[in-house]
């Protein structure tokens, strides 16, 4: 392990960036496309590993995606809801658990194919029985290692059949698998959260003329009614605010710095991040807001604050910001005071276990971070010094440490950096364009 990125400490940010386009709405476009009639033009889609993953399972199953523009505008020619083919080799997910989680509840109501799913070795160990189990209960022919919670993945589609199900956790990921699996079943498909995740796929599924209701006011209760058929639509695909938070914290807690991040989504269900931002006192600004496809965007203007306050984080702001995690615990550490982060225990099982990898990394730097069961104990007021760092395959403590060596005193090495290929992979050009 000999590849690393050196970076300098000290400094300070100043520029206009603008962001990949959000990967959590880059793999639902080309899903929802896919299973379509007629064709969807995708634009600003996230040209990375992940997506590149759910791009090339589609195109397994007989999906053709059209590159118009390189690395900017693709065609998807739909298929409909039943009309992908039975794949002559086992798809291949890669590292990405959105691509194979969603990709279970399509294929689930495939009736009559028979389909693999597998992955990469961290993905392999990722927990799938919370889809298998709901899918099941609609009837789901699913098997994997340790009864359907790991892949390998074999899936026998059949008819399904609506009904209610609630899910243990607030995961959009699982909420999606259930309501693309309830598009092809023979009754409504009620999907009930402990708390409102990310409602990327209820928008676009509303956009493509789905029969989708919303019920109650937090948005927990999702009811997907079958016998529609969907229809292309034109998709432009706004700034991910998961990638923009790396340099909304680093123009917060890197003296002199100002930075504008431009285009950024700002769906409701993922600017939990801002409202850290505020408990901490941050500096910033929001304008240029409109709305395209029913996904809010607008630009962010920030600039150092000084003094910022501990933050506190749990309950139901979690999925709000659960990417979020590994950078926030970089800004507590150059808090005023002690800073928790409680009920993140979902973020053991991650791309790593990001609670463990982040605690031990940044104590490299000198942080004072206490692990627990759910989340991290993180003294502020730091003062870091160049340390070797390690993202461990992970693409978001990657770009986190990144953000901590700028805050070092002297050089810190951040090997496996190339880790964030997997959701931003011109992070280090526009790091140096900030500079």
């Amino acid at each position: 392990m000999n590849k690393y990125r050196a970076i300098e400490g000290g400094g300070s940010l100043q520029g206009v960036v603008e962001v990949p386009g959000d990967k959590s709405i880059s793999h639902r476009a080309l899903i929802l496309g896919s299973i379509a009639e007629g064709v969807t033009t995708i634009s600003g889609f996230l040209n990375s590993e992940d997506p590149i993953s759910t791009a090339n399972c589609l195109r397994n199953l007989g999906v053709k995606i059209q590159n118009i523009i390189e690395g900017e505008t693709f065609e998807v020619i739909g298929r409909g809801l039943e009309g992908y083919e039975e794949p002559k080799e086992i798809l291949d997910c890669g590292n990405s658990g959105t691509t194979m989680r969603l990709i279970m509840g399509l294929l689930a109501g495939q009736k009559d194919k028979n389909f693999i799913l597998n992955g990469d070795n961290s993905l392999i160990e990722r927990p799938m029985g919370r889809v298998c189990k709901p899918l099941r209960m609609m009837g789901g022919k699913l098997f994997g290692r340790e009864g359907g919670n790991k892949a390998p993945i074999s899936i026998s589609g059949t008819n399904l059949k609506g009904c209610v199900i609630g899910t243990p956790v607030a995961s959009a990921q699982v909420k999606s698998a259930i309501l693309l699996a309830g598009l092809t079943a023979t009754g409504p498909t009620s999907v009930i959260e402990p708390a409102s995740s990310r409602d990327h796929t209820e928008r676009m599924l509303n956009a493509f003329g789905a029969d989708i209701k919303i019920r109650g006011e937090l948005g927990r209760n999702v009811v997907i009614n079958p016998g529609r058929s969907l229809k292309g639509q034109k998709i432009l695909i706004p700034g991910d605010i998961s990638s923009a938070s790396f340099w909304m914290i680093a123009a917060s807690i890197i003296p002199n710095s100002n930075i504008t991040i431009k285009n950024v989504g700002l769906n409701p269900t993922r600017v939990g991040i801002l409202k850290v931002m505020d408990m901490m006192g941050c500096n910033y600004k929001i304008d240029g807001k409109s709305t395209i496809a029913g996904e809010m965007i607008g630009n962010i203007h920030v600039k150092t604050a000084n003094e910022l306050k501990p933050f506190t984080i749990r309950g139901d702001i979690l999925p709000k910001l659960i990417d979020e995690i590994p950078i926030l615990s970089v800004a507590a550490c150059f808090c005023e005071g002690i800073s928790h982060i409680n009920d993140a225990s979902e973020l053991r099982v991650k791309e790593t276990d990001r609670l463990k990898v982040m605690a031990r990394q940044l104590k490299k730097f000198g942080a004072t971070i206490e692990e627990k069961h759910d989340g991290l104990v993180i003294n502020g007021n730091s003062k870091f010094i160049g340390a070797d760092v390690d993202s461990e395959t992970d693409h978001r403590v990657a770009m986190s440490l990144a953000i901590a060596a700028l805050l070092a005193k002297g050089s810190s090495k951040i090997f496996r950096y190339e880790a964030s290929n997997v959701s931003y992979p011109r992070f280090w050009n526009d790091l140096e364009s900030l500079l």
